[in-house]
C-alpha cells in the first residue's frame, strides 16, 4: 500500500508539472505538447534538471536559472496540490485504483487548470469545460458509475439553464454581467460528474466561500471576481468530503 501512495504521489507531481504548461499556454491559445518547456520571459530552454517539479523550484528558489524572473507561485503550488489530492481520494474511495478514481483523477486535473486559469486570467475557455461536459456524460454511461445518467444529466441541464436565467434577468435589470459562459458551462461539467445533490452542495459551499472571501478581502463589488475557483473547490470538497459533511448535518438536524 506504501508503493500505491508513493507511485500516485509521482504520477501526481508530473501531470501537475503538464498541468502548469496547460495553465500558462491555453489562455494564450499555444500548443501544450510543442514547443517543449520555456521560460516565457527569456524564451529559453528550461533543462531537465531544472524541470523536476517541486524540487527544481524550490533550487532554483523560484526563479529561471537563466534571466532570474520570478517564476509563478503557481506553479510550486499545482505541482503540491496535484499528487496530494490524488492520495486525498485514492485513501476516500478506499485506495481501490478502480473506475470512480480515474473518473475524479480527470476531474481534479481538469479542475485545478480551470481553477488557476480563471484566477490569473478571468477564463473558463470552451476547449477545457466543453470536453469536461463530454467526459462526464461517458462516465455516467458506464454501467459501475457512482452518479446515474438520469441524475447525472439532470443536474447538468438544470445547472446549466438556472445559472443561463440568473444570468439573463441580472443582465436584463442591471445591463451588466453577474456571470461568463464560462461559468455556465462549468456548473453543467459539474452536475455530469457530480449529480443532482453533489451539484447542490457545490452550489451552496461555493456560495458561501466566495462570500466569506469578499468580506475578508474587502473586494469592491464594482470590480469583477472570479466565481469558477469557488465552483471547483466546493466540487473538490464534495468529492473528497461531501458524504461525510451531509452526514453529519442530517445526523445533527436529527
Amino acid at each position: 500500500m506504501v508503493m500505491a501512495y508513493l507511485f500516485i504521489f509521482l504520477i501526481g507531481m508530473a501531470l501537475g508539472s503538464f498541468l502548469n504548461v496547460c495553465i500558462s499556454r491555453i489562455p494564450q491559445k499555444k500548443s501544450v505538447v510543442f514547443p517543449a518547456s520555456y521560460c516565457p520571459a527569456c524564451h529559453n530552454s528550461i533543462l531537465k534538471r531544472d524541470n523536476i517539479p517541486i524540487f527544481s523550484f524550490l533550487f532554483l528558489r523560484g526563479k529561471c536559472r537563466n534571466c532570474r524572473t520570478k517564476i509563478p507561485i503557481h506553479h510550486l503550488i499545482v505541482e503540491i496540490l496535484t499528487p496530494l489530492l490524488f492520495i486525498a481520494l485514492f485513501w476516500v474511495l478506499g485506495s481501490n485504483f478502480d473506475l470512480i478514481f480515474f473518473k475524479y483523477v480527470i476531474f481534479i486535473s481538469f479542475g485545478l487548470v480551470l481553477f488557476f486559469i480563471d484566477l490569473n486570467d478571468r477564463l473558463l475557455p470552451d476547449k477545457l469545460t466543453l470536453p469536461l461536459i463530454a467526459i462526464g456524460l461517458i462516465f455516467a454511461l458506464l454501467p459501475d458509475s457512482d452518479v446515474s445518467s438520469v441524475s447525472a444529466i439532470i443536474a447538468s441541464f438544470s445547472g446549466f439553464a438556472l445559472f443561463l436565467l440568473l444570468a439573463y434577468i441580472f443582465h436584463l435589470l442591471t445591463r451588466k454581467d453577474a456571470m461568463g459562459g464560462g461559468d455556465i458551462k462549468l456548473i453543467a461539467a459539474i452536475g455530469m460528474f457530480v449529480g443532482i445533490f453533489g451539484l447542490f452542495f457545490a452550489i451552496i459551499m461555493s456560495s458561501v466561500l466566495a462570500l466569506l472571501t469578499l468580506l475578508l478581502i474587502k473586494h469592491d463589488l464594482k470590480k469583477e471576481f472570479p466565481f469558477g475557483p469557488f465552483l471547483i473547490a466546493a466540487s473538490f470538497i464534495y468529492i473528497l468530503f461531501g458524504q461525510v459533511l451531509i452526514r453529519s448535518y442530517l445526523d445533527f438536524f436529527n
